[in-house]
């Protein structure tokens, strides 16, 4: 099982991931640094909640788990 710290830690690390790539798609797609940062902080918010919860669902699933 994993802690509550753990699942922070990694959705964290992976929003960070996806703050750099998006920020970089919404710039090369609308030309502006602004409006590209602001696509990727949003994104980066909501994915960072879903994540989170994602996670705690998976972790109290027992089904594909070996003993």
């Amino acid at each position: 099982m994993e802690t509550k710290t753990r699942s922070v830690v990694k959705a964290v690390l992976w929003n960070l991931l996806g703050l750099a790539v998006m920020a970089l798609v919404g710039l090369i797609m609308t030309g502006s640094i602004a409006v590209g940062g602001a696509m990727a902080l949003i994104n980066a918010a909501l994915g960072l909640s879903m994540y989170f919860i994602y996670e705690r669902v998976w972790d109290g699933i027992e089904w594909g788990r070996d003993a």
